[in-house]
């Protein structure tokens, strides 16, 4: 698997928001597939922990830094000094401060948007020109089951994760011709330090990062989508095609009414 996986997509990936939870268990899948790492987030401490423990398990090259994935300019003179090519995006950072609309500062909704679409856009447009160039590579959007219809609470960080759906299901078929992989891995509740703190309970379909990021990374030779776990299947398709949307929705508002 692991030399397949290389071949397939080069030696080196790079994961964004890579310090805990489910970028971590990138990370580590990643690893475990002989992959040299390139770990972004802003929590430095956990990073260099992270990549210790990587480094001395699977013995690979891991380089990690801190970034700001909200600053455009930063986040692209980063990656534009890079001198390695790399061959497998994992976009998992995200931004979803919990609360009514009215009551998310303007600076916040901007910030949502920063992180979750024009980050993953910038890293999408320069990371797969090299992919273009090498033929060969695969890109992994974080989406949302969110995102399949409005959610109170998260309405803008729903919104957002439509949006890494829709543009991986367009890339796909668009770099697909040019030996480029696309998926984007709409995720239920995943068992993160942040759902953790979010979270009053543990809702249906709740799965592990470890296991959300197999799924994602076994299913991206085949895209543009992939949902983790059969609960969370079934829960796509009964209230994206079985029941009226404004159903799901108030479906949707009793999964996220305990989020705080």
């Amino acid at each position: 698997m692991s030399k397949d996986f290389k071949t397939r997509y080069g030696s080196w990936a790079l994961v964004a928001g890579a310090s805990e939870g489910l970028g971590a268990a990138f990370a580590e899948a990643l690893a475990n597939r002989g992959l040299n790492l390139i770990l972004l987030a802003r929590r430095m401490d956990k990073l260099e922990n992270l990549a210790y423990s990587l480094k001395e398990k699977y013995k690979i090259n891991i380089l990690f830094y801190s970034v700001d994935l909200s600053d455009y300019n930063q986040t692209k003179s980063f990656v534009s000094s890079l001198d390695v090519s790399i061959g497998l995006l994992v976009y998992n950072a995200a931004y979803a401060p919990i609360a009514f609309f009215a009551d998310v500062e303007e600076s916040k909704l901007s910030q949502i948007v920063d992180v979750n679409v024009k980050t993953p856009l910038l890293l999408v447009k320069l990371l797969s020109e090299q992919m273009i160039r090498n033929g060969k590579g695969g890109i992994v959007l974080m989406s949302s089951l969110t995102g399949n219809q409005g959610s109170p609470k998260v309405a803008t960080y729903a919104a957002t994760k439509a949006f890494n759906a829709i543009l991986a299901e367009g890339l796909w078929k668009e770099l697909k011709p040019k030996g480029i992989d696309v998926i984007a891995s709409c995720a239920g509740a995943i068992m993160t330090p942040g759902y953790t703190n979010a979270q009053k309970g543990k809702a249906p379909g709740t799965l592990s990062p470890e296991k959300v990021a197999e799924i994602s990374l076994k299913a991206l030779c085949n895209g543009p989508i992939v949902i983790p776990g059969t609960i969370n299947k079934l829960a796509r398709f009964f209230m994206g095609r079985l029941l009226p949307r404004k159903t799901a929705i108030n479906i949707m508002e009793s999964n996220t009414k305990n989020l705080s």
